[in-house]
């Protein structure tokens, strides 16, 4: 067999263990077959190939593993598992025990499927943001903490279940919100001009990394006279319950200072291109003089030294919960799970960011600089909060 003169599944080689088992796998099982194929690794050396069951166990034990973790369907298989060991000169026999798959929704973990999405390029390859690979994971700016935490919270078990998709992400969320630098990053900008700040002036304003570990440092923000606003962040009506900048009324720039909204430049659409502002040059880290409540904050940057960036904006990957229960899995696919944005400005100490490091961008969500990308790219790994709950 080992020379090459049989052709492929002409002939195997096969344990004769107990003919009489009432558990198949103790039978006669297959431990060599004929593959006439180019290894990876080994070229053309070989054209004979062990079977699964024979080297599963014996690649075990030569490793030294504590434990060896499998699914369900290799319950039957582990009495051959333990009769290889038992009857080879190794010394070291490692047990094997079986748990049911991880189910997790919105997603799918077949490698079978998994490989459809990527060969049919449904997603952009194994390591798309929004493939649950650790590939993927990972670029989209999952850390190794809370992948551990999530193992952790949902447990084992042998009965087959479905995981939400929520509880990965609180388990990132709440790593990131303890462990992530803060920075601001406009994603929708428009153009606040302040007219009573100097136009040649740029202030250099130190802003905490976070709010509650000053081991963290400080950092420094230019302050100008035209800065970037979230256009969701101006209306010009709103009752009360908006927290944010309206016209004629007051809000408060983070690390900044106090604005008030005067009036507004639209286009022939009617939609608004400057908003223009007063500030209060007294406001800069401390409440306005005169005793005036000013409740809302909102984030910003300078129009001037912020840099242009790509974010983008990851959902579910799928639309329905379970989609490998679907007769065509891609039907189910979301439409909406990557949102590319072009024109994001940043502030500029985000220039300097390593790949794969992650942020929260204030008020906004968790975002990490992409690594695979040469210009500044973020991916959105997760947001403030589980608001997909909320909209189902």
């Amino acid at each position: 067999m080992r020379a090459g003169e049989f052709a492929d599944g002409e002939h195997i080689v096969r344990l004769k263990i107990d003919m009489a088992s009432p558990n198949i796998n103790l039978r006669d099982p297959a431990i060599y077959r004929i593959r006439h194929i180019t290894h990876q690794r080994t070229g053309d050396a070989w054209c004979i190939y062990p079977m699964y069951d024979f080297t599963h166990c014996i690649c075990d034990a030569l490793e030294g593993i504590s434990h060896s973790l499998c699914t369900l369907e290799f319950e039957d298989h582990r009495p051959l598992y333990d009769w290889v060991l038992d009857n080879i000169e190794l010394n070291y026999h490692p047990p094997q025990i079986e748990f049911s798959r991880l189910g997790l929704e919105f997603t799918v973990m077949s490698k079978r499927l998994l490989h459809r999405l990527v060969d049919e390029k449904l997603v952009s390859g194994w390591d798309d943001p929004r493939m649950p690979t650790i590939a993927g994971l990972r670029r989209r700016g999952y850390t190794p903490a809370s992948i551990r935490e999530f193992c952790l919270r949902i447990g084992v078990t042998k009965q087959e279940n479905m995981v939400e998709m929520g509880m990965l992400e609180a388990c990132i969320r709440d790593d990131l919100n303890e462990n992530a630098p803060r920075a601001m990053a406009v994603l929708d900008p428009v153009k606040v001009v302040i007219e009573n700040y100097d136009a040649q002036s740029i202030e250099t304003l130190s802003v905490a990394n976070h709010p509650n570990k000053e081991e963290m440092g400080r950092r420094d923000v230019p302050f100008t006279r035209e800065i970037y606003i979230e256009r969701e962040d101006f209306k010009e009506q709103a009752n009360n319950k908006f927290k944010r900048l309206v016209l004629d009324k007051e809000v408060r720039l983070r690390g900044a200072y106090v604005i008030k909204a005067n009036r507004v430049e639209k286009d022939e659409n009617g939609e608004i291109t400057t908003i223009y502002c007063t500030y209060d040059n007294e406001t800069l880290g401390k409440n306005p003089s005169d005793g005036r409540k000013v409740k809302g904050v909102i984030h910003w940057v300078s129009a001037s030294e912020a840099i242009t960036a790509e974010v983008r904006l990851y959902d579910r990957l799928f639309n329905v919960p379970n989609p490998a229960a679907a007769d065509e899995f891609e039907t189910t696919l979301n439409p909406e799970s990557l949102v590319v944005l072009t024109n994001a400005k940043l502030e500029p100490s985000l220039a300097n960011s390593q790949a794969e490091q992650g942020f929260q961008f204030e008020r906004t969500g968790y975002f990490s600089r992409d690594s695979k990308s040469e210009n500044v790219v973020f991916n959105q790994t997760v947001g403030l909060r589980d608001s997909w709950s909320k909209t189902q």
